[in-house]
């Protein structure tokens, strides 16, 4: 008797520190390493074996995982519409190389006339058409430069948010790993526990 009300003083003390320790340790950081660092912290260990285990309450472990199903929907919507904008970006670049293309042939045409050329209906030397449509060629040549940049920067953005995605989902499945794992020792020594004490009374 006197072995149950020693334990169960000690079970009430530490159930009372833990608490305390909770609500002492509040934080703000909302990001998934913030959060995983919070649910480390808030966690309690023993030792048995000379090992040391994490004992993580269930409540915020679901609560984690929440958090980071939310931060892989959100890293979804970023790549579908990363995804859309380069879709969009290679029509337009298409649509450019076509322009560039009919530009190319219209300027082959133009230079087998004579000297003097109609260009919208004003007659100009040959040599300052050249030079007109050059400008041209010129300028839709920088325009498709800056329009491939900015496509090469959407892919590497892309890329980056993949490779986020990646990272997120790996250690989301080693944690999930780590946290049944702990799920399934504290069940065994709860068992174990359960039978020391049938076998003691």
């Amino acid at each position: 008797m006197k072995k149950f009300l020693l334990v169960f003083i000690c079970t009430v003390f530490c159930v009372i520190t833990i608490n305390a320790q909770e609500e002492q340790t509040t934080t703000n950081d909302n990001t998934v390493k913030g959060q995983f660092e919070t649910l480390i912290r808030k966690s309690t260990n023993y030792r048995q074996g000379g090992k040391r285990y994490e004992v993580v309450r269930l409540l915020e472990l679901e609560a984690f995982q929440r958090n980071i199903l939310d931060t892989i929907r959100v890293a979804n919507t970023n790549i579908g519409e990363l995804q859309a904008t380069i879709s969009e970006n290679e029509t337009n670049l298409n649509s450019l190389n076509t322009r560039l293309d009919d530009t190319s042939k219209k300027l082959i045409e133009l230079t087998a006339e004579k000297d003097s050329m109609s260009f919208f209906g004003v007659m100009v030397s040959k040599g300052t058409y050249k030079l007109i449509v050059w400008c041209i060629i010129f300028g839709l040549l920088i325009f498709l430069v800056l329009f491939i940049y900015k496509f090469k920067n959407s892919n590497t953005l892309t890329q980056q948010a993949k490779l986020a995605l990646s990272d997120v989902e790996g250690e989301f499945e080693d944690h999930r790993r780590r946290a049944l794992e702990r799920e399934q020792k504290i069940s065994r020594k709860l068992q174990d526990e359960i039978n020391k004490n049938k076998k003691s009374t």
